[in-house]
């Protein structure tokens, strides 16, 4: 087949929203154009294993609080599962869900060896102290622990945890195991285990795309007006990175809005800012703005890093960015991503654009299996090896194929898995 057009029947207004369904609308797509028999298209869309548990937490003022949390494990074909834990009050079912499904599409494209994996808590973090979330950490560690382990299922940070989080899920793996085990886990300390370059690397991931994209539309960094949503470690640090490559970062923001300078932002400023202050809240060297106007802003390059559903059919339409790089999952839905291939739009996918976690998540796991650390260079000499080998392979599948990128990253990523499916062939 010669189009990217779906065969599958497009979503409904309102499933447009759930990100699982998304996901197997752009699977079933993908799978049309690799002729996918149905039964292979089952066991690769649907997740292997999926937990959910019951999380009672003590709190500090002596109640007892009981949280809902998940582990889905979507695919084992190519090695362990991989992906992080979130906490957030709107984690539900078919978001963990779509997001290891998604690990597992992404770890294909960069081809590294793992399946993958996702865990989420319905909580809101920010109310709780940091003796309630250790104890909340240490409990749904607890409680989904059977299901872990080095060679069967790794967690890493995601959104609302971060090493702290990690070094408290190691110890308590170690201390039912007795043994302390620091590659069950990445996105740790240095100091337990972590590899250098690690919280980088998804930021790093980013600019690099963002490079290679420019390259392929003939545009140069100086001449690139840039926006980017969401200011942590994937947004912060990927502006911060594209600042220094000479790009023009006119606008980012944060869950309490944006900011815009057209002559373009200081970014070492910004940061800093946000790390002495906690928010761009107050920030005065800018002009302010809503999270909405961010997104439709006049610029060359958009990158959503921050959550899902972002670039939706509601505000497609004054989206103006030529090139959006995805930070984020699933910042676009399936329905946006239509009418943006049919004005010319070019989306580095997720999938693709911020692999750079895992890729250096698979090394920080690689070097706590053997004990030995590469420096920081060789680290991101690797990571730059994958991601530009990733984007060129994901770049010449779509010229094949006559399809966007993002159907592109799917038809590579769902061929590598369901070739390990067939060599490795059905337990009777």
């Amino acid at each position: 087949m010669s189009s990217g057009t779906a065969l599958a029947s497009p979503l409904s207004q309102a499933d447009e929203f759930n990100p699982f369904l998304a996901m197997a609308e752009r699977f079933d797509v993908a799978a049309d154009h690799l002729g996918l028999d149905r039964g292979v298209r089952e066991v690769l869309r649907n997740p292997d294993r999926e937990l959910t548990v019951s999380i009672p937490v003590m709190m500090d003022d002596g109640n007892l609080r009981v949280f809902k949390g998940y582990r889905v494990q979507h695919n084992f074909v190519r090695g362990p599962a991989k992906g992080g834990i979130r906490f957030a009050p709107d984690v539900h079912l078919d978001e963990v869900r779509a997001l290891a499904a998604w690990m597992t599409w992404k770890c294909s494209v960069v081809n590294v060896p793992f399946g993958g994996g996702k865990g989420g808590v319905i909580v809101n973090p920010r109310e709780l102290s940091k003796s309630e979330l250790e104890r909340l950490t240490r409990r749904y560690t607890t409680s989904i622990m059977d299901i872990l382990g080095p060679d069967r299922d790794v967690p890493a940070p995601d959104m609302n945890t971060n090493e702290q989080t990690m070094a408290w899920l190691m110890d308590t793996y170690s201390m039912h195991v007795r043994r302390s085990t620091t590659a069950i886990v990445t996105g740790k300390p240095l100091a337990l285990g972590g590899s250098r370059g690690r919280t980088e690397a998804t930021g790093r991931g980013v600019m690099i795309s963002c490079r290679e994209a420019l390259k392929k539309l003939g545009m140069r960094p100086e001449n690139t007006r840039t926006v980017v949503q969401g200011s942590g470690n994937v947004g912060g640090i990927g502006a911060l990175l594209l600042h220094r490559e000479g790009y023009k970062v006119i606008a980012i923001s944060d869950v309490s809005g944006g900011i815009l300078d057209e002559k373009g932002l200081d970014m070492p400023a910004v940061l800093a800012w946000i790390k002495e202050h906690g928010s761009l809240a107050d920030y005065k060297d800018a002009d302010r703005i809503s999270g909405a106007e961010l997104l439709e802003l006049d610029c060359d390059l958009l990158a959503p890093c921050a959550t899902e559903n972002q670039i939706t059919s509601q505000n497609v339409d004054r989206i103006k960015a030529k090139l959006i790089v995805e930070g984020a999952n699933g910042p676009t839905t399936a329905a946006a991503d239509k009418k943006l291939e049919e004005r010319g739009v070019l989306v580095v996918p997720d999938i693709l654009a911020n692999a750079g976690g895992v890729t250096v998540s698979y090394f920080e796991w690689v070097q706590d299996r053997m004990g030995y650390f590469w420096t920081e260079e060789i680290v991101n000499s690797r990571l730059e090896q994958s991601m530009v080998s990733a984007f060129y392979d994901v770049d010449k599948v779509a010229k094949k194929y006559g399809t966007s990128m993002r159907i592109a990253a799917y038809i590579l990523a769902i061929d590598r898995v369901a070739t390990a499916y067939r060599l490795r062939g059905v337990l009777s």
